[in-house]
């Protein structure tokens, strides 16, 4: 392990213990997601869509720069590779014909930022 960390401070690279707090832990749900962007950042609003319901409520915002965004992507991108080869692969509403499998259609002018 020491030579490890020894390195990783040879390449620049900083350990980061990362806390997380008790009133966090359980998490937040979110069925659909609105992005947006300016050249400074992208918003990424996390949502509750609740099937029948004519509003929907953002459970979380979060902001990153353009460059923890791409390596959030790809950070996801990886994940699912791994997720699709231990369980099969992920179908996504646009996979099928009909209506999708969450009971709603997304807004198609209207964002709510």
């Amino acid at each position: 392990m020491a030579d490890d960390s020894k390195k990783q401070q040879q390449q620049g690279q900083q350990q980061v213990n990362i806390e997380l707090p008790e009133e966090m832990a359980d998490g937040e749900y979110a069925n659909f997601v609105v992005i947006t962007h300016s050249h400074a950042e992208f918003i990424m609003d996390f949502t509750r869509v609740v099937p029948g319901s004519p509003k929907a409520k953002v459970q979380s915002r979060v902001i990153m720069a353009p460059q923890n965004a791409k390596a959030f992507l790809k950070a996801l991108e990886n994940n699912i590779q791994r997720y699709e080869k231990q369980h099969g692969e992920i179908k996504t509403p646009g996979d099928q014909d009909g209506p999708g499998p969450f009971g709603f259609n997304p807004p198609k002018d209207v964002l709510p930022n």
